[in-house]
């Protein structure tokens, strides 16, 4: 995943067809001076359709589409011909979007399969021809429908990354380090504060070919539920996380305030991210003796499964794949 290309929120003006006008129209041949209505039905207006694309990670394609506009249905024609449907236009976007109404934040889908398709605006419908109208008493209408309009509105796509698992601590606390070391992905790693600006994927192989997804979230610190630091804008991505794994530095002054920090700043932006599973990695951990470790153990939060890891001295590494996918599969 490429840091300067992740956008994970776009506001666009979308506009569906509007709906062809019913043509007033009555059958004319030779010898025929007065033939039946034969006035054929408006085409529906395009469709604005999402579609989940797996192969997808970001909504940078759609970044400077700010107008999306589907075709208009064409006129209904003579001999009971309907007219022509709009061109529907199709963005194809990646799975974990959602789609809400700019003006009331209403939530209208969320993207969360590959191919799956969801309109987002209706086409309007295509106005009926004279032919509908006629009745044995009016057997020549002299009227059509017109077709419906099209919806005219914003809409705000945000995308919130699906992963197994989400990389929850402190700035500098070894997220990226750990992902570089158990997985493919190359996030940007510097011994400062917010190394990581964007999330990063990264699939780890695990035995008998099998594989988990695990995200790396930038760093919170204390107040980001209300904007401080990198603020909410990446918080949204562990809602859809199925497991959450806290990392902590050995040489934390209080390892158990700082993971009571962490989870306070998840509750505060959202309550039900208590509900998922967690486990808590203490990183770093190649500077400790054995001393160290149990002493620090005491101050390990007992709710939780923990384990000692050092990504660069490749320590607890094997231990720590164990625990994610026995709480995976649970």
């Amino acid at each position: 995943m490429s840091n300067p290309n992740f956008i994970d929120y776009v506001k666009f003006n979308s506009r569906s067809g509007n709906g062809g006008p019913g043509c007033l129209h009555f059958h004319r041949e030779k010898f025929i001076d007065k033939g039946g209505p034969d006035g054929g039905d408006g085409g529906r207006g395009g469709h604005v359709i999402l579609r989940g694309n797996a192969q997808m990670w970001t909504l940078l394609h759609l970044k400077f589409r700010k107008h999306i506009f589907a075709e208009n249905g064409e006129a209904g024609q003579s001999q009971n011909c309907t007219g022509a449907f709009g061109k529907d236009v199709i963005l194809d976007v990646p799975l974990g979007t959602i789609a809400k109404r700019a003006e009331t934040g209403e939530i209208i889908c969320e993207i969360s399969q590959d191919g799956q398709e969801i309109i987002l605006a209706p086409g309007g419908r295509g106005g009926k021809g004279n032919a509908h109208f006629a009745t044995p008493t009016n057997q020549a209408p002299q009227h059509a429908q017109t077709g419906e309009p099209g919806i005219d509105e914003w809409i705000i796509l945000e995308l919130r990354i699906l992963a197994d698992v989400g990389l929850v601590g402190f700035p500098n606390a070894g997220k990226s380090t750990l992902l570089s070391v158990v997985s493919a992905a190359k996030p940007k790693i510097a011994d400062y504060a917010f190394t990581t600006l964007t999330p990063n994927l990264g699939v780890v192989a695990y035995r008998d070919n099998q594989s988990f997804v695990m995200a790396d979230i930038p760093g919170i610190i204390e107040g980001a539920a209300e904007g401080k630091g990198l603020g909410i804008r990446f918080l949204k991505h562990i809602e859809r996380n199925s497991l959450l794994l806290f990392l902590i530095p050995a040489d934390a002054k209080d390892i158990r305030q700082e993971f009571e920090i962490l989870l306070n700043e998840l509750k505060k932006y959202n309550p039900e991210l208590l509900d998922k599973k967690r486990l808590l990695a203490i990183t770093k951990s190649d500077l400790l003796d054995e001393e160290l470790k149990e002493a620090i153990k005491k101050e390990v939060p007992n709710e939780i499964p923990s384990v000692f890891i050092s990504s660069i001295a490749n320590q607890g590494i094997v231990e720590l794949k164990d625990l994610i996918w026995r709480n995976l599969k649970d």
